[in-house]
C-alpha cells in the first residue's frame, strides 16, 4: 500500500521528526513538506541528519491546494494555524493528523479559558479522535480526523488512566509533576532555552494554569494539579504522578493493574524499575512503574517517554496507522538510542 503523505510545518522539531519517520515507514511516500519561515530551504541543510533519505527535499510555502488527493496530511503547526487550515483542507485530503492542540479539547468554552481566544471551527471539534492509542484505540481506527495527544499529556493519561478507570484511584486532588527536555519548547529562539538559561538549571513553569491540565483531565478522568518543569536535556519527559487508593478497597497494587492494562500494548513497558527517559531516546516507547505506599497513603505513578517521538511525531504516525488501516507498528522505532 503506497500512502501519499504531507507535512505542513516541517521545519520545526516535530516536523523534522515526522519527516525521519516517514522516510522509515514501509507505507509511506512524502509528497509534501511546508514551512512558513523556511521556503525555499533544502530539509538536508537545516537538518543534515535528513540528508540521505532527502537530498533534493525544499521546504515549499503552505497552500492548501496543494495538499490536493493526498492520502495523509500531518499538521505540525504552532497552536491557533490549524483551526483555521482544517476546514478547507479535509476536503482535499483522506485524514488529517493534527499535533498540535486545536481539536485536542471536545469543550469549545475550554479554549477561550486555557488559551485565550474564541475557538474558531468549534463545529468540527466532535469530529476529531483524540490521538492515544493505547487509551483510545477504538475511536482511532478508520478515524479521518486526529488530534494526537502532546507529551505532558501522554505521559501522565498513561500513567493514571488506567487507575481511574480500574477504579484504584480517587480521581480528584491528583497531582502531576513532570519535566521536559528543552525540544518541548519547540526550534524558535527563545530566551529561557537559551543553552546558557538552561544549562544547570531546573525550573517550574505554567504554575496553577498551564493550558494542557485540562487535556490530562480530559484524557484520564479525573482533576488534576498538574506542574510543568524545564530539565536541562534535549529530549525527554518524566512524569511522577501522586493520587490517593479509593476509600474502602484495601492496599492496592498500581503495578498490577498497570501491568494488566498494557499487557499487549507493542509499545509500553511497565516495570518494577524506575523509569529513564534516557531508555526511551529516539524510540515511540513508554516506560512506567507505579507503587502504593502503606505509610503515607499515597500512590505514585512515574512515567518516561521521548517527548519528540511517543509525545509528538511517533504517536501521530501510530495514530495514522490505524486511521489507515494499517499495522499499528508500521515504520515506528521500539528501540531507543542508548548511551
Amino acid at each position: 500500500m503506497t500512502v501519499n503523505v504531507g507535512v505542513l510545518g516541517a521545519s520545526g522539531y516535530t516536523g523534522a521528526e515526522l519527516l525521519r519517520l516517514c522516510a522509515q515507514h514501509p507505507d509511506f511516500t512524502l509528497r509534501l513538506a511546508t514551512a512558513d519561515s523556511h521556503v525555499g530551504t533544502r530539509a538536508a541543510d537545516l537538518y543534515p541528519s535528513l540528508a540521505v533519505a532527502y537530498p533534493d527535499l525544499v521546504f515549499v510555502e503552505p497552500d492548501p491546494a496543494a495538499a490536493d488527493d493526498l492520502d495523509l496530511v500531518f499538521l505540525a503547526l504552532p497552536h491557533g494555524a490549524s483551526q483555521h487550515l482544517v476546514p478547507d483542507l479535509r476536503k482535499r485530503v483522506g485524514h488529517i493528523v493534527d499535533l498540535a492542540a486545536d481539536f485536542r479539547l471536545k469543550d469549545a468554552a475550554l479554549y477561550p479559558a486555557w488559551y485565550g481566544e474564541e475557538h474558531t471551527a468549534p463545529e468540527v471539534l466532535a469530529e476529531f479522535a483524540f490521538g492515544i492509542p493505547e487509551l483510545f484505540r477504538a475511536d482511532l481506527r478508520g478515524a479521518p480526523l486526529v488530534a494526537a495527544a502532546g507529551c505532558y499529556v501522554t505521559a501522565a493519561s498513561l500513567a493514571l488512566a488506567p487507575l481511574v478507570r480500574a477504579g484504584v484511584i480517587e480521581p480528584t486532588g491528583v497531582i502531576v509533576d513532570a519535566a521536559s527536555g528543552v525540544s518541548g519548547a519547540g526550534r524558535t529562539l527563545k530566551h529561557n532555552t537559551h543553552f546558557g538559561t538552561a544549562n544547570e538549571d531546573f525550573t517550574a513553569y505554567g504554575l496553577l494554569n498551564h493550558r494542557h491540565t485540562p487535556e490530562i483531565e480530559q484524557a484520564t478522568g479525573a482533576q488534576v494539579l498538574f506542574t510543568p518543569h524545564l530539565a536541562p536535556m534535549t529530549r525527554g519527559i518524566l512524569a511522577t504522578c501522586y493520587a490517593r487508593p479509593v476509600a474502602g478497597t484495601g492496599a492496592p497494587d498500581p503495578l498490577a493493574v498497570l501491568r494488566d492494562f498494557y499487557a499487549d500494548e507493542p509499545f509500553v513497558v511497565v516495570s518494577d524499575a524506575s523509569p529513564s527517559t534516557k531508555a526511551t531516546y529516539g524510540s515511540n516507547a513508554a516506560h512506567l512503574t507505579a507503587r502504593y505506599d502503606e505509610r503515607t497513603g499515597w500512590v505514585v505513578v512515574i512515567a518516561a517517554l521521548d517527548n519528540l517521538v511517543k509525545g509528538a511525531s511517533g504517536q501521530a504516525v501510530q495514530c495514522a496507522n490505524l486511521a489507515l488501516g494499517l499495522p499499528e507498528t508500521a515504520g515506528l522505532p521500539v528501540v531507543g538510542v542508548y548511551p
